[in-house]
């Protein structure tokens, strides 16, 4: 089983405590995100999970209990944008966020830090020559420390349209995806950096822009030193190039404010559920009432057991 941590709230910035305590306890609750009193109990003992992803904008909080993930496999999806404060509300300031990227590489591995830059947004004031010069400049600022790339155009989901469209966001055509796709694959390979998209609908390879595989098969292995088979996973979009995993995150619970983000409904959802949260609790920022059912997960591992002949 693999464990997405999570692409519903950024844990390690937020809620490391609680996860640490999840995996010394070895199990979590999750609640179905489209029926609340649905719950699973899902194993997090070593014999039972292959890899924990992780997706964050600032990991430093996880760093003093590292040592308890001694006997998982891991990696993290850790996100640097060319955006203030207007846009990302409560993220760090670039400067500190570059030096936490290159403490967690050096602590870890640089092959399991991947630096996403996403999602691309244009405006008036963000536009193509923007993103070149930017991403130049964070590239240069993280060479060495991490081996990948990953990068999304915006999209206008429901729950950001209204803030997007205050921005001056502008939808992002199939011209200017090539064009920023041509000239970013460019800088990243002079900076020995391998540059994917993810759930990109436009076939981009082309311009040297392959489709990603977040939680990927290959560095899973790399990683386990083993083989493993896990199906395409069947609830992230067609275009998404991810194994299945299970996600152990709540919405309307991640703190950064960033005004594209998908995962909260609104900044008022996230303060009503942040005040539920304990650290003890089995529920991330929620407690178990009378109406839930707790049905226990099935627990697969994705390696493949039995022997190649090649």
């Amino acid at each position: 089983m693999i464990i997405s941590a999570s692409r519903r709230t950024d844990i390690p910035a937020f809620y490391s405590e609680w996860f640490y305590n999840r995996i010394k306890e070895g199990f979590v609750l999750v609640r179905n995100p489209m029926n609340m009193h649905q719950v699973s109990k899902i194993d997090l003992n070593r014999d039972a999970v292959d890899c924990i992803v992780f997706w964050t904008k600032n990991p430093e909080k996880m760093y003093p209990n590292l040592h308890l993930l001694q006997d998982y496999q891991y990696y993290f999806h850790f996100t640097i944008n060319p955006y203030d404060f207007e846009i990302e509300q409560s993220v760090s300031r670039k400067a500190s966020i570059i030096h936490i990227f290159k403490r967690l590489s050096d602590r870890i591995g640089s092959n399991r830090v991947i630096w996403r830059y996403d999602p691309i947004l244009l405006n008036q004031k963000m536009d193509v020559p923007y993103h070149i010069k930017y991403f130049d400049i964070l590239a240069a600022k993280l060479h060495g420390y991490t081996h990948k790339c990953i990068i999304s155009f915006v999209d206008f989901y429901r729950k950001a349209e209204k803030n997007l469209n205050h921005l001056g966001v502008c939808r992002i055509d199939d011209q200017q995806k090539r064009d920023l796709a041509g000239t970013l694959v460019q800088i990243a390979k002079s900076y020995h950096l391998k540059i994917e998209a993810c759930a990109e609908d436009l076939d981009l390879c082309a311009y040297g822009l392959e489709q990603a595989k977040c939680v990927d098969p290959i560095l899973i292995e790399e990683l386990l030193g083993e083989k493993i088979w896990a199906p395409k996973d069947r609830n992230q979009r067609k275009s998404c190039g991810c194994l299945a995993s299970v996600d152990i995150g709540a919405y309307n619970t991640c703190v950064h404010g960033c005004l594209y983000c998908y995962a909260n409904y609104s900044q008022e959802a996230v303060q009503r559920n942040i005040k539920n949260y304990d650290e003890n609790s089995p529920l991330l920022c929620s407690k178990l009432s009378k109406e839930d059912k707790v049905m226990v997960k099935e627990a697969k591992s994705c390696v493949q057991r039995q022997k190649s002949l090649f």
